[in-house]
């Protein structure tokens, strides 16, 4: 594969931070060696060395292993697979309805370039991120590393003009602050309701506009409502669905934000080279999980394929997005889930986020100065009345001197998935002349676009914290079931980024969602010194 053929270069600027934790613990490692060799007279070999670190994870080699199904294979599955296989359980099956491993994550080429059809961003490039050094461990992260600035790009209006730097630059702080604002409604807690994130973000930049010189206003207001329909994108739905009071849920990582140049699905390389040989069953969906009593057969679930085989299995690891949860739970469970898990996926929202890679035989603009910023007005924004306003920005994509991607959400996004590629790359010429200001910009020669809420395996992006939606639910979503207050040891377990209070819709979640859930099979494993008694 092409990915892998190309040699990658260690990344630099967290180097002195691993080579002195490389130090220490090489030290501590001598001094153990030193001190093993005095006491028994012998060298520990490497081998035992990680047999011990491994020891106190690991399941009795002479008990037996449970059955375990995994449903999915993106990154929440293989992080599950990848640790039940560390600690001794590789009795597990892997249940992936596409061709291809990665859920959400999606690398693919164009052109010369790598384009991210879903997940893009290692969101906090630092060392308690799990992804970031899943990535580092291939060395998948150049030197210099660099980091998103959401700043760059120049905001141009629906009349062809661009806004001067000097308001753009202060809209834009002024906007990070009413945002940060939005995010401490969360800490300080308290019984205040502040509504919809739309209603408190409008009414502060309302609020702001006064501190602008009156003819600064119309420029500034634009700006900011252009950095509401970019947080729009990163939410993935309407803002007015969105909490305001939950909106600050989310805990910001450090280390900015860092991209993988040669696709991220490379950061799944050491989670399979890990796994067991054929564990893993592509184009296989599941039509049914029959759990408890309504199972049939030697074990404690009974998991139905939509090709008809059934396969038993001790636990299930479900991994679905909460888009295929919300559409496909009342059929995919039997006996039916409790109400409260119910409760919370229903509350809990599930956000579109979709991107369009535009391929240009030449392109007609500056390498790296390229990123357009779309400065929407507010009444623009409001009366939606064709599916480019859902557009955000239009990027230049990294490392690519030919492609553009366009960003779009929401009920937009979805109208656009529905639409022809004609039709596509027709607006999208369209909106670029009107925001230039050029009407003799060319059409694309090539356009790929992603269609996340029309695949039956996603049915959207990634989850959000709507009006209706707690922390409680996000914790509720990750309960087994049967719950830890019933005699019956769990059964289904469920894992995913919607899982996970204050790393939702991050691939870090994810892959700690699926670790957690391989712990709980292991801790299980001990306690009964094997697979639980069926029911």
């Amino acid at each position: 594969m092409k990915l892998s053929r190309i040699k990658l270069i260690w990344k630099a600027n967290i180097w002195n931070l691993i080579k002195n934790f490389s130090l220490i613990t090489e030290r501590t490692l001598n001094r153990t060696l030193t001190t093993s060799q005095r006491q028994f007279g012998s060298a520990v070999s490497t081998a035992g060395q990680e047999q011990c670190i491994l020891d106190s994870c690991s399941i009795n080699p002479n008990c037996q292993e449970p059955r375990v199904i995994i449903v999915g294979a993106g990154m929440a599955g293989l992080s599950a697979a990848h640790r039940l296989t560390q600690c001794g359980i590789k009795n597990f099956l892997i249940l992936e309805a596409k061709e291809r491993p990665g859920g959400r994550i999606h690398s693919c080429w164009l052109g010369d370039a790598v384009i991210e059809m879903g997940a893009e961003w290692i969101f906090g490039a630092c060392l308690p991120n799990s992804v970031y050094t899943l990535a580092s461990q291939d060395r998948l992260l150049q030197q210099p590393l660099p980091r998103l600035d959401s700043s760059r790009g120049l905001f141009c209006t629906s009349e062809g003009r661009a806004v001067d730097l000097p308001v753009t630059i202060t809209a834009y702080h002024t906007f990070r602050q009413i945002e940060q604002q939005a995010a401490n409604l969360f800490r300080l807690g308290g019984e205040r309701q502040h509504g919809t994130l739309l209603n408190f973000i409008g009414l502060r930049i309302q609020q702001e506009l006064h501190n602008f010189p009156e003819d600064q206003r119309y420029d500034a207001a634009r700006v900011m409502f252009g950095l509401t329909n970019i947080l729009r994108n990163r939410c993935g739905d309407d803002l007015s669905l969105v909490s305001a009071d939950q909106y600050g849920s989310y805990i910001e990582l450090p280390g900015g934000c860092v991209r993988v140049p040669l696709g991220y699905v490379g950061v799944m390389a050491p989670l399979l080279r890990g796994l067991p040989d054929n564990c893993i069953r592509y184009n296989k969906p599941v039509n049914v999980i029959r759990w408890g009593q309504g199972s049939s057969g030697d074990g404690r679930a009974l998991v139905k394929c939509c090709d008809g085989e059934e396969l038993n299995s001790d636990y299930v690891i479900v991994t679905v997005s909460l888009g295929c949860l919300k559409c496909q739970a009342d059929k995919l469970f039997a006996p039916p889930l409790p109400v409260c898990k119910l409760d919370a996926i229903c509350n809990l929202g599930f956000g579109l986020s979709d991107k369009i890679f535009l391929e240009y035989s030449e392109p007609f603009w500056v390498c790296q100065e390229g990123n357009l910023k779309l400065a929407w007005s507010a009444e623009e924004l409001q009366c939606r009345t064709d599916w480019t306003r859902g557009v955000c920005a239009i990027d230049e994509l990294p490392g690519s001197k030919h492609v553009l991607c366009a960003l779009i959400s929401g009920q937009e996004a979805a109208l656009m998935e529905s639409m022809a590629d004609n039709d596509v790359a027709e607006g999208l010429t369209q909106l670029l002349r009107r925001f230039t200001g050029n009407p003799c910009l060319p059409y694309p020669q090539m356009m790929l676009r992603s269609k996340w809420a029309t695949d039956p395996h996603f049915c959207g992006s990634y989850s959000y914290m709507g009006c209706c939606s707690t922390v409680s639910h996000q914790c509720e979503l990750g309960t087994p079931v049967p719950g830890p207050c019933d005699p019956m040891p769990p059964i289904l377990l469920f894992a995913g980024e919607a899982t996970v209070p204050g790393y939702f819709a991050t691939a870090h979640g994810a892959r700690l969602s699926g670790i957690r859930e391989a712990e709980r099979i292991i801790l299980l494993t001990k306690k009964f010194d094997g697979p639980p008694k069926s029911a």
